[in-house]
């Protein structure tokens, strides 16, 4: 099977806008959370950088430029990645604007979760998991979910 590259570089390109979105909506409910579970709305940002800093990104409690801002980063470019995939596997199906694809993007990201926690190295999983318990997980990955489709559809509205 070819590979479309120029199918990629378009999906790539409208996935910005809609990785962004799934980026932003799951980074406010890792705040909420974090928050709620550990006392510290930036903690489980910061243990997103644990694959580049160790486990100390992971205790950190406190804002800072170097786990705080790497790790909002690594999750923006995560999201980034698997909304590329979304555009990528449903270019072709189109949606009323009024009905945000929730299905597909639920799809996607179950399949991200699912990558993240069997498939992927201890070294390089999301952090998340590191300062907040399996429950809040669904939270951060359904809020994902609704960013990827929201993201979707409001790129639609705004052409």
């Amino acid at each position: 099977m070819p590979i479309h590259w120029n199918s990629w570089r378009r999906a790539f390109s409208r996935s910005i806008f809609s990785g962004s979105v799934a980026a932003a909506l799951s980074a406010i409910a890792l705040l909420i959370l974090g928050r709620r579970e550990t006392g510290s709305a930036v903690a489980p940002v910061n243990a997103v950088s644990h694959w580049y800093f160790g486990d100390k990104a992971a205790r950190r409690d406190r804002p800072s430029l170097k786990y705080t801002l790497s790790g909002y980063l690594t999750h923006h470019a995560a999201s980034v990645f698997w909304a590329t995939i979304f555009e990528r596997l449903f270019e072709r199906r189109t949606w009323p604007t009024r009905k945000p694809p929730l299905s597909p993007a639920a799809a996607i990201a179950l399949t991200a979760a699912v990558v993240d926690y069997t498939i992927t190295p201890k070294r390089l999983t999301p952090g998340f998991e590191k300062r907040l318990p399996a429950t809040s997980l669904v939270w951060v990955y359904g809020a994902f979910a609704i960013g990827l489709a929201l993201g979707h559809s409001g790129r639609s509205l705004l052409r």
